[in-house]
């Protein structure tokens, strides 16, 4: 766990192990008839859905963005990483998946490409996110554990 000056608080990081390790323990006890409390996913389709969120930050996942959008990014994006996320908030277009995926090779990428950020911030290499500009890597932790942790709630984990 980090320190947050802010608040001097401890706080879950993606980057420590532990923390790290809690998620995917988290991630572990879904099965394929998990129901989600709340949203239009099941639980592999979540599990693509947060998986190519992740991926973004390794420069593996590109998404078009247009100005308006861009613009909306920059303004948004203090309070969406300072609070909790919302349910049933808005989603891009390329983060909706309908098809029905295979649950074990779904959690198995979701696991493989969530552990990869115990590499620390060398794991980021995005730093101008298409949606919300300029992340930092302090920026890339709390949109990752929130994201994650948001979907985990969103099926009782």
């Amino acid at each position: 766990m980090y320190l947050n000056n802010t608040n001097l608080t401890t706080m879950n990081s993606i980057y420590d192990i532990a923390s790290n390790d809690e998620m995917i323990a988290r991630i572990n006890k879904l099965t394929p008839e998990s129901k989600a409390l709340w949203g239009k996913m099941n639980v592999s389709q979540m599990f693509k859905h947060t998986n190519e969120a992740i991926i973004v930050a390794f420069g593996e996942n590109s998404i078009k963005v247009n100005f308006v959008m861009k613009i909306l990014g920059k303004l948004l994006k203090n309070k969406v990483f300072n609070t909790e996320f919302q349910k049933n908030s808005p989603t891009a277009k390329e983060f909706i998946f309908t098809e029905n995926y295979d649950f074990e090779n779904s959690k198995i990428e979701l696991i493989k490409n969530y552990n990869r950020f115990k590499e620390g911030h060398t794991a980021i290499k995005l730093i101008n996110h298409p949606f919300w500009g300029k992340m930092s890597y302090e920026d890339w932790d709390k949109l990752m554990w929130k994201h994650v942790d948001h979907h985990l709630k969103q099926f009782g984990v």
